[in-house]
């Protein structure tokens, strides 16, 4: 009988980014803070490990980062304030992000890269597979990215990545995976992986996007990787070793993602996601969408008469 594989329970989101593209409002706010819409960027990323069943989160952070450890912790003299003028609604969305999962927190130290934050998540991991999702890519609700990738760990073993075709001439703002056809629709195999290709140098369009599901036997060639790309310790380099290996280990897979995402690390694409998301909501969707229908319209006849 084929021992059965441990549950995936943990999960892991590196958060000590500086977040320079958004300066000023990065000085002294965490870009992970800037609202997309009425909750934190962070918030949502949270809500997507658990409602992939991961619990237990664990936040890699770093200095000025003490907002994100607040945000998830109770606010008693808030709770206090709303529960006196009766403001149940508001209350519960306070209470919200401090009831959604167990979080935990350490701090990188020195930003050396992706694969080093991940590192730093092996004393609580322990020798579990783990998931790792990226606070800048917001996947939407509706398309469980997560719990597909947490369900083909389970059958194959080894590591997932999250993939996603671009168009060639954006490829070399991601890792780029090699992959080969594994006979189940949407999952592939990745045999090779770069980050941050040229154009002419890389094996596919399919980019590697803000998700995993990781092995523990990440951490060991995690520790052996020398820094790569920008003189970080890339985790894309950590798991081309793996894909190009394998043996115990396991394989690399990667999910084919053809739902919806946000990307809040670009400031255009942060305003877009806030805009579609306030278009979904039943409480604010109608008149916004009202008032954007006519400002571009507006907008669109001033156009036609400064021609």
């Amino acid at each position: 009988m084929t021992e059965a594989r441990p549950r995936i329970s943990k999960a892991v989101i590196p958060a000590a980014g500086l977040g320079t593209r958004f300066l000023p409002a990065t000085k002294a706010t965490p870009k992970e803070m800037l609202p997309v819409v009425d909750k934190p960027a962070i918030q949502y990323v949270v809500e997507e490990a658990v409602a992939a069943d991961l619990s237990d989160v664990l936040m890699i952070t770093g200095r000025n980062k003490r907002p994100l450890e607040d945000h998830f912790d109770r606010n008693y003299e808030l709770e206090e304030a709303l529960t006196r003028k009766g403001d149940e609604s508001r209350l519960a969305r306070v209470q919200e992000s401090s009831d959604l999962a167990t979080m935990h927190y350490v701090r990188q130290g020195d930003p050396r890269g992706l694969g080093h934050a991940v590192l730093c998540a092996e004393p609580h991991v322990g020798d579990q597979p783990f998931a790792v999702l990226l606070g800048d890519d917001l996947i939407d609700p509706r398309d469980p990215l997560l719990t597909r990738m947490i369900e083909v760990q389970e059958r194959f073993g080894g590591s997932v990545v999250a993939l996603m075709e671009v168009d060639p001439s954006q490829i070399h703002l991601y890792g780029c995976a090699a992959i080969e056809a594994t006979g189940d629709d949407g999952v592939v195999r990745v045999t090779d992986l770069v980050e941050k290709p040229a154009v002419a140098d890389a094996p596919s369009s399919y980019a590697v996007i803000g998700r995993y599901v990781l092995d523990p036997a990440v951490f060991d060639v995690l520790r052996k990787t020398e820094p790569g790309r920008g003189g970080e310790i890339q985790l894309t380099d950590a798991l081309r070793e793996l894909a190009q290996n394998g043996g115990s280990d396991g394989p690399v897979h990667g999910v084919v993602f053809q739902g919806r995402r946000y990307d809040t690390g670009d400031r255009g694409d942060y305003l877009r996601a806030i805009v579609r998301l306030a278009c979904e909501r039943e409480d604010l969707g109608p008149d916004f969408r009202a008032w954007l229908r006519s400002y571009v319209t507006e907008e669109m006849d001033h156009l036609e008469r400064d021609r």
